[in-house]
Parts: C-alpha cells; sequence; structure tokens
C-alpha cells in the first residue's frame, strides 16, 4: 500500500519565505504528475497519485514504475526508511510583502500563487531546505549550499503596514473608525486618561468623605457615651464594613450609660447653663463635635475665646 507524503505547506523555509498552499495551483501537474528524483529531468522514477491540496498541506501517495535501477532503488529505500522525504517544483506567480502573509523572522516576501510542475524524492527534504521554485525561468534551489535570488523584505514598508494594522486594531477597540489618524488615536487615548484619572480622585475623595463621616458618627457616639473610647477603632472599622447608613442604625440603637452627674441631680444631665467652658481647648475631645452641632453659638464663643478670632464661614 503507497505511503501518502507532504509534498509542500505554509512553514518558513530556510530563504526566509513561505509558499501559501491556498495559492498553489496543481491543475496542470495532475494531468502529468510526475516523479523525479533531486529534481533532475531525464531521472523519471514514477508519478504522484491521488494528489490533494487540504488544511494548508499538498500531499500525495508515490508510485515508483521500477522500469529502471534508480526507480528500483528509491522504491526500496523508501520502504526501508533511508529515503522518505519529497519535495515540491514550483513557478513563482507572485510575492507579498502584505504584513498578513508574513510571520516572525520572514526575510522574503510570501510566495502567494505559484504552480506545481514537478514532485521529487529527496534525500534532504522538508520545507526548509528541499523546495525547488522557479521565477522569471530561473530556477532558484533551496538547499543548503544554494543561492536564492528572491529579494529581501523591505522593512520600512513592512513596518509601516504592520504598524497600520495595529492603528486599526486599536482605532477600533476606542470605538473609533478603522481610518482614524494617529493623532485622533491618541487624543482618544488622552482623553480616556484623563477620564479615568478623574474617577480615581472622586472615587478617593468619596471614600476619604465616608470616611471622615463614619469617625464623626463613632466620635459622637463616644461624647453621648454610647461607646467607650477603647471600642472607637472597631466601630470605625465596622462603618467601613457595613456603610455610614448602617452604622448608625446601630449605634441609635445603643442606649447611652448615665452620667454620674446625672444621677447626683436626681437623674437630670446637667445643661449647657450647668457647665461652662471658658475656652475651646476645656472641651473634652470627646465632647467637641456634640458641641459643634448641638450649639454652635457656644461653639463659636468658645473657639473666639481660644484663637481670638471669629469661626470662619
Amino acid at each position: 500500500m503507497a505511503k501518502r507524503v507532504r509534498i509542500s505547506n505554509d512553514s518558513l523555509n530556510s530563504y526566509g519565505t513561505r509558499v501559501l498552499t491556498s495559492g498553489m495551483d496543481t491543475k496542470q501537474y495532475e494531468r502529468n504528475p510526475v516523479l523525479l528524483y533531486m529534481h533532475e529531468r531525464g531521472n523519471v522514477i514514477g508519478y504522484v497519485k491521488d494528489l490533494e491540496v487540504k488544511d494548508g498541506e499538498v500531499t500525495g501517495e508515490l508510485m515508483f514504475d521500477e522500469a529502471t535501477e534508480l526507480s528500483k532503488r528509491c522504491k526500496k529505500q523508501f520502504e526501508f526508511g533511508s529515503l522518505k522525504m519529497v519535495s515540491a517544483g514550483l513557478d513563482i506567480i507572485e510575492m507579498s510583502e502584505d504584513g498578513q502573509y508574513l510571520v516572525e523572522g520572514q526575510t522574503s516576501p510570501t510566495i502567494t500563487k505559484s504552480k506545481l510542475f514537478e514532485v521529487s524524492v529527496v534525500d534532504i527534504g522538508a520545507n526548509d531546505d528541499a523546495i525547488v521554485l522557479k521565477k522569471d525561468g530561473k530556477q532558484i534551489t533551496l538547499g543548503r549550499d544554494g543561492k536564492c535570488p528572491l529579494p529581501l523584505l523591505n522593512n520600512n514598508n513592512n513596518h509601516q503596514k504592520r504598524e497600520e494594522m495595529e492603528n486599526k486594531t486599536i482605532a477600533l477597540q476606542l470605538g473609533l473608525p478603522e481610518t482614524a489618524t494617529e493623532a485622533e488615536i491618541t487624543a482618544k487615548l488622552t482623553a480616556l486618561k484623563s477620564a479615568e484619572a478623574e474617577k480615581s480622585k472622586l472615587e478617593l475623595e468619596k471614600a476619604q468623605l465616608e470616611s471622615a463621616r463614619i469617625t464623626g458618627l463613632v466620635e459622637r457616639a463616644i461624647g453621648e457615651k454610647r461607646l467607650g473610647e477603647s471600642n472607637k477603632e472597631e466601630f470605625i472599622n465596622l462603618g467601613k464594613k457595613v456603610g455610614y447608613e448602617e452604622l448608625e442604625k446601630v449605634l441609635k440603637a445603643m442606649h447611652p450609660q448615665a452620667k454620674l452627674t446625672a444621677i447626683l441631680n436626681g437623674g437630670r444631665a446637667k445643661s449647657d447653663e450647668d457647665v461652662k467652658y471658658t475656652k475651646l481647648s476645656e472641651v473634652p475631645s470627646a465632647e467637641i463635635l456634640t458641641l459643634r452641632e448641638q450649639n454652635p453659638k457656644e461653639y463659636a464663643r468658645l473657639y473666639k475665646a481660644e484663637y481670638g478670632m471669629d469661626l470662619p464661614e
């Protein structure tokens, strides 16, 4: 039973070019599917059966005619495994430097259209050193010692094309048309960065304000004797987890501890008239927030007595 072998595929060869399987014309070859030895005219050793172009590869079954000693020897060596590779002889029709056809490490244009004219059994195979090409009537042997007249890529042109492709991709990701200029892309990126920075700033300010509100709520609860000073950090951390509103509900549900002065006054807490301070620094730190919120006039009086100026509005 004949073995199916790979004749060609899209991989990069040793001369830095590729032959696209999709652009390979095999119709003429299929009319005369000659099998040569080492790409030598006159050394016909058989033919290729059931040539197939599929999934980026060209494959076929080798049929040795055994009409010559060379054909018999090649058949035996192929069956034994000392010969096991083949190579395609191709006419170059079109080449391209378009970035969509290039791969990493490529140095010559991609052969996008070609014509298969023969297949050979070779001693050193694989795409990277056993493909024979023809361009403008001149044979190009891609072997270890061969010279390749294929042009080198125009690196500047190639770089520009890749850059254009990248710009199109970026533009579409930014919601711009693919025809957007580099200046338009830069402007859009700058605007997005500015918006992101402003968003981060607002979120930070919001977090700081929320933290200040929570801290004030806890300090007020301490001033109202709903909490002890030792519980301050615990309830501030709780507020950061559950939020200001939930913490406020918790603290309101807690009953204030009875003051000793209230007990001595027969259950009546001292009023503002019972306790008089001469300046702000005399007010206990736990009561300053309550004083400022519940008795702003007294707070303003003590502030002026402390600093010698009216409380800023």
